[in-house]
């Protein structure tokens, strides 16, 4: 019976290798129809994944704005520790994310990533947009590990690099952030990737960001999504109002 079954199968499967080459359009669209219910059913699971984490990651170095960030939002049921967190409603939605200020410390952050990265929806990178030139080695550094990180590279939440201090004459814009944070990751793919076999051999999984052969590229982190936005979170003057719409945009977007 098991050989009978055996041979039907191939049978049937030599049938339709035939058709294919054949171009028969009722077999190709039965393959198309196939395709498409397989990819549904992986879309909603990784959706039902996506819904059950509510987490939003606030990620940067010290004085890059983060916690100013974390007052700027309004915050239901917050609570302190090692690293702030609160509720915040999303606006439109019947739908709360809760933010979770990671600290900026190097001694600190990676252990607080490590406790909070299974929950992140979502990833805010913030960046001091008026100190980046001096700081690029450390931030990139930062991002890289974030970008890399094996739960973090399985999971893909979406990721915004907030530009932050906008209001400062000596501020780089999105663009230029961009292109300096796309080139010294470049440099530190080079020298991590060349002691990835240790890496590995560590216990440490951690990703290769990009496509190899060829120089980094926040677009080639797909389907991992990158944005950029600028943003001041003190507002140009103590007078005027925190310059934030891209940012809680965003925010709407991934609720």
């Amino acid at each position: 019976m098991g050989a009978s079954i055996q041979e039907q199968i191939l049978q049937y499967a030599n049938i339709l290798t035939d058709n294919v080459q054949k171009q028969d359009p009722t077999t190709i669209g039965i393959l198309v129809a196939i395709l498409v219910v397989l990819l549904t059913i992986v879309f909603l699971v990784c959706r039902g994944k996506s819904n059950k984490r509510s987490g939003v990651l606030v990620l940067g170095i010290c004085e890059s704005g983060k916690t100013l960030l974390y007052t700027r939002v309004e915050l239901q049921d917050t609570f302190c520790n090692a690293s702030n967190s609160g509720s915040y409603q999303v606006q439109g939605k019947n739908k709360s994310l809760r933010i979770i200020d990671v600290p900026g410390h190097e001694r600190l952050r990676q252990t607080m990533l490590n406790q909070y990265k299974s929950l992140a929806r979502g990833i805010i990178f913030m960046i001091d947009s008026s100190t980046l030139q001096k700081e690029i080695k450390d931030v990139a550094d930062f991002l890289y590990t974030a970008l890399s990180d094996s739960v973090i590279s399985y999971n893909i939440p979406p990721v915004l690099i907030a530009c932050n201090k906008q209001d400062l004459l000596t501020s780089k814009g999105a663009e230029v952030i961009r292109s300096q944070l796309e080139k010294e990751m470049n440099t530190l793919r080079v020298t991590r990737s060349a002691s990835l076999q240790q890496i590995e051999s560590s216990g440490n999984n951690n990703t290769f960001l990009g496509k190899r052969n060829k120089d980094f590229s926040f677009d080639d982190l797909k389907p991992m999504k990158v944005d950029f936005v600028e943003c001041s979170l003190k507002g140009k003057n103590a007078e005027s109002k925190p310059e934030m719409k891209d940012l809680e945009d965003w925010l709407i977007k991934i609720a």
